[in-house]
C-alpha cells in the first residue's frame, strides 16, 4: 500500500493554544506511517503569528522527519528584520524517491479582501506501481473569485503535466535534461471551500480529451456519504463544523483507492488531517 497524508498544521498551533511542531510530528506518526506527508501553513520568521516563536518551521519539520526528502514552497516571501526573509507556505515530505519538483504560483487576482499569494507543489515520486505526481496547496479563504482562479490554475497544471507526459522534452544537457513525468496525480490540501462549492465542483469537471480528471477520493470510496468535518470542530464562531480539506486523485488511479480516513479527534491544529491509502497491485 502507498499512503499519502495531508494536514493544515496552522504553524503548529493547536486548539488548546499550544504551538508545538514536535506534537504535530508525533501525532502524524501515531496516525499514519505515511509514505508522503503534505503540510500546509508553515512559517519562517513570523513571530507576529499567534504563539509563534519566529523560527524556520520548514527546516524544523525536515529535521523531525529524517529519511524523508523535504520539499518546501513559500508563496509569501517578503522582507523581514536583519535581512532575513519572512516566509509562509507549504511542504511535502516523501520517503519515496523524488524526481522532478515544480512550484507553481497560482493566479493571484485583485480583490479588496485580505488575501495573499498561493502556490502549488507538484512533485513526481516513484510509488511501487510507478511514477505519481503528488500535489499540495492551500487556497484563499476570503474570496470565491480568488479561489476560482486558483482552481483554474490547478486544472491548467494538470493539463500541462499530462501533455508533457505524452510529448516529453528531447534529451539535451544541463538544465534541459528531462526527467520522467506522468499524468497520474494526487492533489491534497486545504481548499477553503465546502464539498458542494461550485469551485470545488469545477476542479472535478472533465479536462480535454485524453487528460485524466481530478476526482474526490472520499466520494470514490464512500459515494454520497458526507465528508467528515475537517474544520471548525472546536471554534465555531465563524462556521459550523464542515469539510474543506480534501484529497483528489486522477481518474486513472481511482481504482487504486483503498481507503480515505479523516482524523477528527486530534486538536494539535484547527484543521483535521486526512489519509489516503492506494493499492500497489
Amino acid at each position: 500500500m502507498t499512503t499519502i497524508f495531508t494536514w493544515n498544521i496552522q504553524w503548529g498551533l493547536g486548539t488548546d493554544g499550544r504551538c508545538d511542531l514536535g506534537r504535530i510530528a508525533a501525532e502524524t506518526r501515531a496516525m499514519a506511517d505515511a509514505d508522503v506527508i503534505c503540510l500546509q501553513e508553515l512559517s519562517d520568521n513570523m513571530a507576529d503569528l499567534k504563539d509563534n516563536d519566529g523560527s524556520d518551521q520548514f527546516a524544523a519539520m525536515a529535521a523531525l522527519f529524517p529519511g524523508y526528502t523535504a520539499i518546501q514552497s513559500a508563496p509569501v516571501d517578503v522582507p523581514g528584520e536583519n535581512g532575513r526573509r519572512r516566509r509562509f507556505g507549504n511542504m511535502v515530505l516523501s520517503r519515496l524517491p523524488v524526481g522532478q519538483v515544480l512550484n507553481y504560483m497560482l493566479p493571484w487576482e485583485a480583490d479588496a479582501t485580505p488575501n495573499m499569494p498561493r502556490a502549488l507543489i507538484d512533485a513526481v515520486v516513484t510509488a511501487p506501481f510507478g511514477p505519481l505526481r503528488v500535489m499540495t496547496t492551500h487556497l484563499e479563504w476570503s474570496s470565491h473569485k480568488l479561489r476560482w482562479a486558483q482552481v483554474e490554475g490547478i486544472r491548467e497544471a494538470q493539463r500541462l503535466a499530462a501533455e508533457r507526459a505524452k510529448t516529453p522534452p528531447s534529451p539535451y544537457y544541463g538544465p534541459f535534461i528531462p526527467f520522467p513525468g506522468t499524468a497520474s496525480a494526487v492533489l491534497t490540501g486545504d481548499f477553503n471551500m465546502k464539498a458542494d462549492n461550485s469551485a470545488k465542483l469545477r476542479l472535478e469537471e472533465p479536462l480535454p480529451e485524453g487528460i485524466p480528471t481530478l476526482k474526490d477520493s472520499w466520494a470514490i470510496r464512500h459515494g454520497d456519504t458526507p465528508h467528515p468535518p475537517s474544520f471548525c470542530i472546536v471554534d465555531q464562531s465563524h462556521s459550523p463544523p464542515h469539510c474543506c480539506d480534501f484529497i483528489f486523485v486522477t481518474e486513472d488511479i481511482a481504482p487504486r483507492v483503498v481507503d480515505v480516513q479523516y482524523f477528527t479527534e486530534t486538536r494539535a491544529s484547527d484543521h483535521q488531517p486526512v489519509l489516503l491509502t492506494l493499492s500497489d497491485d
